[in-house]
């Protein structure tokens, strides 16, 4: 038998205000998004392809891919317990391989030139801009998905589970952009120079990015996917928590971003000490941390099914 409202109810009318405007439509919003990181997508790719050569983009892409299905595979199993819509992760990638990865080499070539031209000693440009400029700028436009998905698909977003994944896809994504450009650039360096076979700067840079450190960029971006997860717990008049902890888990990652690119000038050994001192033991908190998380869910869900099947749900 059909159950009557206790009150009646009207379909709105044209001239109710309930309509949204053309621009608050989603197959407007969808649209504009679409085509924002369609058009990023071809100007990272031109940009790219510019500086390595054809043959050099396509050696970097075919390296760059490597690690991609191990690390998205990694985030969907942690995904698994309360698994998002598909939706969210191809946004979050293709944001990380578009978007951020274009906001990054304009913001960081320009960054760079005007140190180079501002300061007493051009030579050190590239450093500075790489300690100081790159994580910020980096970090910041990781961090814009993660934001996105948390104010427009909160329903999505309930924890720290769902802050880690859409994070760590996103930097994956970003990270496979940046490897492209790295590995297609050390190819065309041993084109020029005659380097070849294990020796060539092509080998040195993808036992660095892809077999040693493929987790740098999604380390970083987890700190503050974590920042946000911690937010989406809080309650509505946490209103401190809810901002200053994405906050501090951004600054976390700016930092740990820097210190990870100022290894370099620490000295011979400086980047295989901040990889063993830092990097690694970071990794594996991290990765406790994402698993303990995931596991204190199951143990919920072990909980609570009983009373469900109790209740016919």
């Amino acid at each position: 038998m059909a159950i009557s409202p206790p009150y009646p109810s009207y379909s709105p009318g044209p001239g109710s205000g309930t309509h949204p405007h053309w621009w608050q439509r989603r197959w407007v919003r969808y649209g504009a998004l679409i085509t924002l990181l369609a058009l990023s997508g071809l100007v990272i790719l031109a940009l790219v392809r510019r500086q390595t050569g054809t043959a050099g983009f396509l050696v970097g892409l075919g390296l760059a891919v490597l690690p991609v299905p191990w690390l998205l595979a990694a985030f969907r199993w942690l995904d698994r317990v309360e698994p998002g819509p598909w939706r969210n992760l191809v946004f979050a990638f293709a944001w990380g391989a578009c978007a951020a990865a274009l906001i990054a080499i304009v913001a960081n070539s320009f960054a760079t030139k005007w140190i180079a031209t501002s300061t007493a000693d051009p030579a050190g440009a590239d450093t500075l801009g790489a300690t100081l400029i790159a994580p910020v700028v980096e970090e910041s436009a990781k961090a814009a998905a993660v934001l996105l998905v948390f104010l427009f698909r909160r329903r999505d977003f309930t924890g720290i589970v769902d802050g880690v994944v859409i994070a760590g896809v996103t930097a994956t994504g970003f990270a496979f952009t940046e490897n492209i450009l790295y590995l297609g650039t050390a190819f065309g360096t041993d084109r020029l120079s005659g380097g070849h076979g294990i020796a060539s700067v092509t080998a040195a840079t993808f036992f660095v990015r892809v077999v040693m450190s493929p987790f740098a960029h999604p380390l970083f971006t987890v700190l503050t996917g974590i920042g946000f997860g911690v937010a989406a717990l809080s309650t509505d008049r946490q209103h401190a928590r809810r901002v200053l902890v994405p906050l501090g888990g951004l600054l976390l990652a700016m930092s740990m971003h820097a210190l990870w690119n100022g290894s370099a000038t620490f000295g011979q050994f400086g980047f295989l000490a901040v990889y063993a001192a830092f990097m690694v033991p970071a990794f594996g908190l991290l990765t406790w941390l994402a698993v303990w998380t995931r596991q204190r869910e199951l143990r919920t869900v072990r909980e609570e099914l009983p009373a469900y099947v109790y209740a016919g749900w």
